[in-house]
Protein backbone atom coordinates (compact mmCIF):
# COMPACT_ATOMS: atom_id res chain seq x y z
CA UNK A 1 0.00 0.00 0.00
CA UNK A 2 1.47 3.10 -0.96
CA UNK A 3 1.64 5.86 2.28
CA UNK A 4 0.06 8.96 2.04
CA UNK A 5 1.95 12.21 0.40
CA UNK A 6 2.31 15.21 2.39
CA UNK A 7 0.10 17.18 2.52
CA UNK A 8 -1.40 20.89 4.57
CA UNK A 9 -4.79 19.74 4.27
CA UNK A 10 -7.37 17.00 5.34
CA UNK A 11 -10.01 17.09 3.12
CA UNK A 12 -13.39 18.41 4.81
CA UNK A 13 -17.25 18.11 3.78
CA UNK A 14 -19.20 20.78 2.39
CA UNK A 15 -22.94 21.03 1.92
CA UNK A 16 -23.78 22.66 -1.19
CA UNK A 17 -26.93 23.92 -3.17
CA UNK A 18 -27.17 25.07 -6.91
CA UNK A 19 -29.21 26.79 -8.92
CA UNK A 20 -32.15 24.70 -10.39
CA UNK A 21 -30.94 24.09 -13.72
CA UNK A 22 -27.06 23.08 -12.35
CA UNK A 23 -29.47 20.64 -9.84
CA UNK A 24 -30.57 18.88 -13.25
CA UNK A 25 -27.18 18.40 -14.67
CA UNK A 26 -25.98 16.71 -11.66
CA UNK A 27 -29.33 14.66 -11.81
CA UNK A 28 -28.44 13.75 -15.23
CA UNK A 29 -25.08 12.49 -14.51
CA UNK A 30 -23.03 15.66 -15.85
CA UNK A 31 -19.13 15.23 -14.35
CA UNK A 32 -19.14 19.43 -14.09
CA UNK A 33 -20.44 22.05 -11.53
CA UNK A 34 -19.41 26.00 -12.69
CA UNK A 35 -18.87 28.12 -9.84
CA UNK A 36 -21.69 30.08 -11.19
CA UNK A 37 -23.92 27.36 -10.37
CA UNK A 38 -23.07 27.68 -6.90
CA UNK A 39 -26.28 29.66 -4.37
CA UNK A 40 -25.44 28.34 -0.94
CA UNK A 41 -22.23 26.77 0.39
CA UNK A 42 -21.94 26.42 4.31
CA UNK A 43 -18.30 27.35 4.88
CA UNK A 44 -15.06 28.10 2.08
CA UNK A 45 -14.02 25.30 0.71
CA UNK A 46 -10.60 23.71 -0.09
CA UNK A 47 -8.95 21.83 -2.96
CA UNK A 48 -9.76 18.28 -2.67
CA UNK A 49 -12.82 18.79 -0.24
CA UNK A 50 -15.89 16.64 -0.05
CA UNK A 51 -18.64 18.79 -1.67
CA UNK A 52 -22.04 17.15 -1.00
CA UNK A 53 -25.04 18.45 -3.26
CA UNK A 54 -28.34 18.45 -1.87
CA UNK A 55 -31.48 19.89 -3.65
CA UNK A 56 -33.03 23.23 -2.38
CA UNK A 57 -37.13 21.92 -2.74
CA UNK A 58 -36.25 18.93 -0.50
CA UNK A 59 -32.78 19.03 0.77
CA UNK A 60 -32.30 15.71 -0.63
CA UNK A 61 -29.01 14.51 -1.53
CA UNK A 62 -28.47 14.72 -5.38
CA UNK A 63 -24.75 13.93 -4.98
CA UNK A 64 -21.14 14.15 -4.42
CA UNK A 65 -18.04 15.62 -6.10
CA UNK A 66 -14.21 17.32 -4.74
CA UNK A 67 -14.17 20.48 -4.29
CA UNK A 68 -11.31 23.14 -6.67
CA UNK A 69 -11.39 26.88 -5.94
CA UNK A 70 -8.78 27.47 -8.71
CA UNK A 71 -10.82 26.25 -10.89
CA UNK A 72 -14.38 27.71 -12.77
CA UNK A 73 -15.42 24.10 -12.73
CA UNK A 74 -15.71 24.35 -9.09
CA UNK A 75 -16.79 20.74 -8.24
CA UNK A 76 -15.92 17.89 -10.32
CA UNK A 77 -18.57 14.88 -9.57
CA UNK A 78 -17.58 11.69 -8.05
CA UNK A 79 -21.18 10.21 -7.80
CA UNK A 80 -24.64 11.07 -9.08
CA UNK A 81 -28.40 10.41 -7.02
CA UNK A 82 -26.35 7.30 -5.02
CA UNK A 83 -24.25 7.35 -1.89
CA UNK A 84 -20.91 7.13 -2.16
CA UNK A 85 -17.88 6.68 0.37
CA UNK A 86 -14.59 8.49 -0.60
CA UNK A 87 -11.96 5.62 0.54
CA UNK A 88 -9.24 3.61 -0.82
CA UNK A 89 -12.15 0.96 -1.92
CA UNK A 90 -13.78 3.67 -3.65
CA UNK A 91 -10.59 4.14 -6.03
CA UNK A 92 -9.26 0.36 -6.28
CA UNK A 93 -12.97 0.00 -7.87
CA UNK A 94 -13.32 2.60 -9.97
CA UNK A 95 -9.80 2.12 -11.55
CA UNK A 96 -10.41 -1.95 -11.68
CA UNK A 97 -13.39 -1.01 -14.17
CA UNK A 98 -11.47 0.80 -16.24
CA UNK A 99 -8.99 -1.39 -16.72
CA UNK A 100 -11.53 -4.00 -17.08
CA UNK A 101 -12.98 -2.11 -20.51
CA UNK A 102 -9.62 -1.91 -22.05
CA UNK A 103 -9.34 -5.79 -21.84
CA UNK A 104 -10.30 -6.38 -25.75
CA UNK A 105 -7.57 -3.89 -26.43
CA UNK A 106 -4.79 -5.25 -24.14
CA UNK A 107 -4.99 -8.59 -26.18
CA UNK A 108 -4.13 -7.22 -29.79
CA UNK A 109 -0.86 -6.59 -29.10
CA UNK A 110 -0.72 -3.65 -27.53
CA UNK A 111 0.55 -2.54 -24.21
CA UNK A 112 0.17 1.71 -24.78
CA UNK A 113 -3.12 2.47 -23.21
CA UNK A 114 -5.27 5.05 -21.82
CA UNK A 115 -6.10 3.94 -18.34
CA UNK A 116 -8.40 6.49 -16.93
CA UNK A 117 -9.73 8.72 -19.09
CA UNK A 118 -10.51 12.30 -16.66
CA UNK A 119 -14.48 12.60 -16.35
CA UNK A 120 -15.19 9.70 -19.19
CA UNK A 121 -13.63 7.14 -16.48
CA UNK A 122 -15.17 9.08 -13.48
CA UNK A 123 -12.40 10.74 -12.37
CA UNK A 124 -11.98 14.07 -13.40
CA UNK A 125 -8.85 16.16 -14.08
CA UNK A 126 -7.07 12.94 -14.17
CA UNK A 127 -5.39 11.43 -16.87
CA UNK A 128 -3.27 8.01 -16.52
CA UNK A 129 -1.35 6.43 -19.30
CA UNK A 130 0.00 3.09 -19.20
CA UNK A 131 3.67 1.90 -21.66
CA UNK A 132 4.33 -1.43 -21.15
CA UNK A 133 4.96 -1.72 -16.97
CA UNK A 134 5.34 2.28 -16.84
CA UNK A 135 2.08 4.19 -16.20
CA UNK A 136 1.71 8.24 -15.82
CA UNK A 137 -0.35 9.98 -13.82
CA UNK A 138 -1.22 12.99 -14.79
CA UNK A 139 -2.96 15.64 -12.70
CA UNK A 140 -5.11 19.14 -14.13
CA UNK A 141 -6.52 19.72 -10.65
CA UNK A 142 -5.18 20.19 -6.91
CA UNK A 143 -8.30 18.43 -5.72
CA UNK A 144 -6.30 15.01 -6.32
CA UNK A 145 -3.18 15.89 -4.37
CA UNK A 146 -4.89 13.99 -0.63
CA UNK A 147 -6.60 11.46 -2.70
CA UNK A 148 -3.35 10.40 -4.50
CA UNK A 149 -1.65 6.99 -2.72
CA UNK A 150 -5.47 5.74 -2.82
CA UNK A 151 -5.56 6.15 -6.69
CA UNK A 152 -1.64 4.85 -6.93
CA UNK A 153 -2.68 1.36 -5.30
CA UNK A 154 -5.24 1.49 -7.50
CA UNK A 155 -3.20 1.89 -10.84
CA UNK A 156 -0.63 -0.46 -9.29
CA UNK A 157 -3.77 -3.53 -8.39
CA UNK A 158 -5.11 -3.35 -12.16
CA UNK A 159 -2.17 -3.25 -14.18
CA UNK A 160 0.92 -4.61 -11.94
CA UNK A 161 2.88 -1.98 -13.56
CA UNK A 162 6.71 -1.80 -11.82
CA UNK A 163 6.86 2.19 -11.51
CA UNK A 164 4.70 5.23 -11.85
CA UNK A 165 5.35 9.01 -12.74
CA UNK A 166 3.84 12.20 -12.07
CA UNK A 167 3.02 14.77 -14.65
CA UNK A 168 1.30 17.95 -13.41
CA UNK A 169 -0.37 20.93 -15.92
CA UNK A 170 1.13 23.98 -15.87
CA UNK A 171 -1.32 25.30 -13.25
CA UNK A 172 -0.42 22.94 -10.32
CA UNK A 173 3.26 23.50 -11.36
CA UNK A 174 2.51 26.73 -9.09
CA UNK A 175 3.64 26.75 -5.14
CA UNK A 176 0.57 28.48 -4.18
CA UNK A 177 -1.34 26.10 -5.57
CA UNK A 178 0.72 22.49 -5.20
CA UNK A 179 1.53 22.23 -1.58
CA UNK A 180 2.45 18.63 -1.68
CA UNK A 181 6.00 18.33 -2.13
CA UNK A 182 5.85 16.23 -5.26
CA UNK A 183 7.19 18.00 -9.05
CA UNK A 184 6.52 17.69 -12.58
CA UNK A 185 8.26 14.14 -13.28
CA UNK A 186 9.10 12.99 -10.17
CA UNK A 187 8.93 9.01 -10.24
CA UNK A 188 6.30 8.48 -7.44
CA UNK A 189 6.50 4.63 -7.11
CA UNK A 190 9.63 2.20 -8.35
CA UNK A 191 12.57 3.20 -10.10
CA UNK A 192 12.94 4.48 -13.34
CA UNK A 193 16.11 3.57 -15.03
CA UNK A 194 15.44 5.08 -18.57
CA UNK A 195 12.80 7.87 -19.25
CA UNK A 196 12.40 6.16 -22.46
CA UNK A 197 10.09 3.59 -22.44
CA UNK A 198 9.61 1.14 -25.55
CA UNK A 199 5.75 -0.06 -26.06
CA UNK A 200 3.92 -1.65 -28.99
CA UNK A 201 0.43 -1.21 -30.52
CA UNK A 202 -0.76 -3.96 -32.67
CA UNK A 203 2.61 -5.42 -32.39
CA UNK A 204 4.23 -2.11 -33.93
CA UNK A 205 6.99 -0.67 -31.78
CA UNK A 206 7.31 2.97 -30.19
CA UNK A 207 9.21 5.06 -27.47
CA UNK A 208 7.63 7.62 -25.36
CA UNK A 209 9.18 9.56 -22.95
CA UNK A 210 7.17 9.66 -20.26
CA UNK A 211 9.42 12.78 -18.30
CA UNK A 212 10.24 15.29 -21.19
CA UNK A 213 7.51 13.98 -23.78
CA UNK A 214 4.49 15.99 -24.88
CA UNK A 215 1.17 15.14 -22.49
CA UNK A 216 2.24 11.80 -20.24
CA UNK A 217 4.67 10.96 -23.62
CA UNK A 218 3.31 10.20 -26.65
CA UNK A 219 -0.24 10.58 -28.27
CA UNK A 220 -2.48 7.28 -27.67
CA UNK A 221 -5.88 8.29 -28.76
CA UNK A 222 -4.89 7.89 -32.67
CA UNK A 223 -4.17 4.54 -31.92
CA UNK A 224 -7.20 2.79 -33.97
CA UNK A 225 -6.79 5.12 -37.03
CA UNK A 226 -2.90 4.21 -37.30
CA UNK A 227 -3.42 0.80 -37.04
CA UNK A 228 -6.26 1.71 -40.01
CA UNK A 229 -3.51 3.09 -41.98
CA UNK A 230 -0.84 0.56 -41.67
CA UNK A 231 -3.05 -2.25 -42.81
CA UNK A 232 -4.12 0.15 -45.89
CA UNK A 233 -0.08 0.76 -46.72
CA UNK A 234 1.43 -1.84 -48.46
CA UNK A 235 3.05 -0.87 -51.66
CA UNK A 236 1.24 2.87 -51.03
CA UNK A 237 2.99 5.84 -50.81
CA UNK A 238 1.83 7.99 -47.35
CA UNK A 239 2.27 11.48 -46.05
CA UNK A 240 1.95 11.81 -42.79
CA UNK A 241 0.89 15.57 -41.75
CA UNK A 242 2.00 16.95 -38.16
CA UNK A 243 3.01 13.68 -37.60
CA UNK A 244 4.71 14.67 -34.47
CA UNK A 245 6.58 11.23 -33.70
CA UNK A 246 5.13 9.43 -36.52
CA UNK A 247 2.69 7.70 -35.41
CA UNK A 248 1.07 6.96 -39.31
CA UNK A 249 4.09 7.01 -40.54
CA UNK A 250 5.84 4.06 -38.43
CA UNK A 251 2.49 2.15 -38.84
CA UNK A 252 2.81 2.78 -42.78
CA UNK A 253 6.37 1.66 -42.89
CA UNK A 254 5.59 -1.49 -40.76
CA UNK A 255 2.52 -2.04 -43.05
CA UNK A 256 4.82 -2.73 -46.54
CA UNK A 257 4.63 1.24 -47.15
CA UNK A 258 7.01 1.70 -50.60
CA UNK A 259 7.64 5.58 -49.20
CA UNK A 260 6.60 7.52 -46.25
CA UNK A 261 7.14 11.54 -45.52
CA UNK A 262 6.64 13.16 -42.28
CA UNK A 263 6.12 16.51 -41.75
CA UNK A 264 6.09 18.30 -38.48
CA UNK A 265 7.48 21.87 -37.58
CA UNK A 266 9.18 20.60 -34.48
CA UNK A 267 12.89 19.26 -35.32
CA UNK A 268 12.61 17.11 -32.06
CA UNK A 269 9.37 15.40 -33.06
CA UNK A 270 10.66 14.88 -36.06
CA UNK A 271 14.08 13.40 -35.02
CA UNK A 272 11.60 11.02 -32.76
CA UNK A 273 9.54 10.07 -35.75
CA UNK A 274 12.87 8.27 -37.27
CA UNK A 275 14.06 6.33 -34.33
CA UNK A 276 10.68 5.38 -34.31
CA UNK A 277 10.09 3.44 -38.19
CA UNK A 278 14.11 2.37 -37.13
CA UNK A 279 12.73 0.35 -34.61
CA UNK A 280 10.38 -1.59 -36.91
CA UNK A 281 12.52 -1.43 -39.92
CA UNK A 282 15.99 -0.49 -40.69
CA UNK A 283 16.96 2.03 -43.88
CA UNK A 284 13.09 2.18 -44.11
CA UNK A 285 12.05 4.44 -46.95
CA UNK A 286 10.94 7.19 -44.60
CA UNK A 287 11.95 11.06 -45.76
CA UNK A 288 11.10 14.09 -43.09
CA UNK A 289 10.76 17.44 -43.35
CA UNK A 290 11.02 19.59 -40.60
CA UNK A 291 8.57 22.08 -41.54
CA UNK A 292 5.71 24.41 -40.78
CA UNK A 293 2.81 22.17 -42.32
CA UNK A 294 0.97 24.30 -44.63
CA UNK A 295 4.36 25.17 -46.54
CA UNK A 296 5.43 21.70 -46.73
CA UNK A 297 2.14 20.65 -48.32
CA UNK A 298 2.69 23.66 -50.46
CA UNK A 299 6.18 22.93 -51.51
CA UNK A 300 5.26 19.34 -52.15
CA UNK A 301 2.66 20.01 -54.51
CA UNK A 302 5.14 22.86 -56.35
CA UNK A 303 7.50 19.77 -56.57
CA UNK A 304 4.41 17.64 -58.53
CA UNK A 305 4.09 15.13 -55.56
CA UNK A 306 1.34 13.03 -54.99
CA UNK A 307 0.80 10.32 -52.44
CA UNK A 308 -1.86 7.00 -51.99
CA UNK A 309 -2.38 7.83 -48.70
CA UNK A 310 -2.56 11.44 -47.50
CA UNK A 311 -3.24 12.34 -43.71
CA UNK A 312 -3.67 15.13 -41.97
CA UNK A 313 -3.90 15.32 -38.75
CA UNK A 314 -3.10 18.98 -37.04
CA UNK A 315 -3.00 19.93 -33.47
CA UNK A 316 -5.96 21.44 -31.69
CA UNK A 317 -6.59 24.89 -33.80
CA UNK A 318 -9.62 25.81 -31.26
CA UNK A 319 -8.29 26.18 -27.90
CA UNK A 320 -11.18 28.83 -27.00
CA UNK A 321 -14.17 30.13 -28.24
CA UNK A 322 -12.04 32.99 -29.91
CA UNK A 323 -10.21 30.48 -31.89
CA UNK A 324 -12.96 28.78 -33.74
CA UNK A 325 -13.19 31.57 -36.81
CA UNK A 326 -9.80 30.85 -37.30
CA UNK A 327 -9.43 27.07 -37.03
CA UNK A 328 -12.51 26.80 -39.53
CA UNK A 329 -10.07 28.66 -42.10
CA UNK A 330 -7.24 26.57 -41.23
CA UNK A 331 -9.34 23.57 -42.22
CA UNK A 332 -10.37 24.57 -45.13
CA UNK A 333 -6.76 25.54 -46.49
CA UNK A 334 -5.62 21.92 -45.17
CA UNK A 335 -8.39 19.94 -46.63
CA UNK A 336 -7.53 22.24 -49.88
CA UNK A 337 -3.93 21.14 -50.16
CA UNK A 338 -4.44 17.88 -49.30
CA UNK A 339 -6.50 17.06 -52.21
CA UNK A 340 -4.04 18.15 -54.23
CA UNK A 341 -1.80 15.46 -52.88
CA UNK A 342 -4.04 12.64 -52.75
CA UNK A 343 -3.14 10.34 -55.91
CA UNK A 344 -5.76 9.36 -58.00
CA UNK A 345 -7.99 6.21 -56.50
CA UNK A 346 -6.08 7.25 -53.11
CA UNK A 347 -6.87 8.12 -49.56
CA UNK A 348 -7.59 11.73 -48.27
CA UNK A 349 -7.22 11.19 -44.33
CA UNK A 350 -8.47 14.42 -42.73
CA UNK A 351 -8.58 14.35 -38.64
CA UNK A 352 -9.53 16.66 -35.71
CA UNK A 353 -8.93 17.21 -31.79
CA UNK A 354 -10.33 20.20 -31.41
CA UNK A 355 -13.22 19.55 -29.28
CA UNK A 356 -14.39 22.85 -29.69
CA UNK A 357 -15.48 22.09 -33.34
CA UNK A 358 -18.09 19.62 -33.20
CA UNK A 359 -17.93 16.62 -35.47
CA UNK A 360 -20.86 17.54 -37.70
CA UNK A 361 -19.45 20.85 -38.14
CA UNK A 362 -16.28 19.49 -39.00
CA UNK A 363 -17.13 17.32 -41.67
CA UNK A 364 -19.50 19.57 -42.90
CA UNK A 365 -16.55 21.99 -43.37
CA UNK A 366 -14.38 19.47 -44.88
CA UNK A 367 -16.59 18.24 -46.92
CA UNK A 368 -17.14 21.53 -48.82
CA UNK A 369 -13.62 21.64 -49.20
CA UNK A 370 -14.11 18.38 -51.00
CA UNK A 371 -17.70 19.56 -52.81
CA UNK A 372 -15.41 22.85 -54.77
CA UNK A 373 -12.40 20.79 -56.30
CA UNK A 374 -13.13 19.70 -59.40
CA UNK A 375 -12.40 16.34 -58.15
CA UNK A 376 -14.69 13.54 -57.53
CA UNK A 377 -14.70 11.50 -54.36
CA UNK A 378 -16.64 9.68 -51.66
CA UNK A 379 -16.97 9.15 -47.83
CA UNK A 380 -15.66 5.99 -47.18
CA UNK A 381 -15.72 5.91 -43.53
CA UNK A 382 -15.70 8.06 -39.92
CA UNK A 383 -14.14 7.23 -36.87
CA UNK A 384 -14.12 8.74 -33.64
CA UNK A 385 -12.52 7.37 -30.18
CA UNK A 386 -10.74 4.13 -29.37
CA UNK A 387 -11.94 1.94 -26.59
CA UNK A 388 -9.18 3.51 -24.08
CA UNK A 389 -10.68 6.63 -24.69
CA UNK A 390 -14.37 6.17 -24.32
CA UNK A 391 -17.13 9.15 -24.12
CA UNK A 392 -19.63 9.27 -21.37
CA UNK A 393 -20.47 13.15 -21.74
CA UNK A 394 -21.01 15.31 -24.33
CA UNK A 395 -17.83 17.53 -23.79
CA UNK A 396 -15.82 14.40 -23.45
CA UNK A 397 -15.79 13.79 -27.24
CA UNK A 398 -13.25 15.08 -29.24
CA UNK A 399 -11.61 13.37 -31.66
CA UNK A 400 -12.56 12.77 -35.20
CA UNK A 401 -11.29 11.59 -38.41
CA UNK A 402 -12.53 10.88 -42.13
CA UNK A 403 -11.41 8.93 -44.74
CA UNK A 404 -12.35 10.05 -48.43
CA UNK A 405 -11.29 7.60 -51.36
CA UNK A 406 -10.61 10.25 -54.38
CA UNK A 407 -12.35 8.32 -57.59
Amino acid sequence: MIQPFFSEHTPQRLAIKLKSKAESYVRQGHPWVFESSIVKINREGEAGDVAIIFDQRKNKYIGLGLYDPYSPIRIKMLGHNQSIKIDRDFFIDRIASSFDLRASLLATGTNGYRLLFGENDGVPGLICDVYADVAVVKLYSAIWFPYLHWILDGVIESTGCSSIVLRLSRLLQKDNINRSGLNEGDVIYGELLNPEIEFNEYGVRFIANVIKGHKTGYFLDHRANRHKVGQMSNGKSVLDVFSYAGGFSTHAIAGGAKEVISIDISKQAIALAGRNVSLNKENAPHNTMAMDAFEGMQQLIDQGNKFDIVVVDPPSFAKNAADIPAAKKSYDRLAKLAIQLTATRGMCIMASCSSRIQKDEFFEMIETAFDTSPRSYRLVEKTYHDIDHPVTFPEGSYLKTGYYKMD
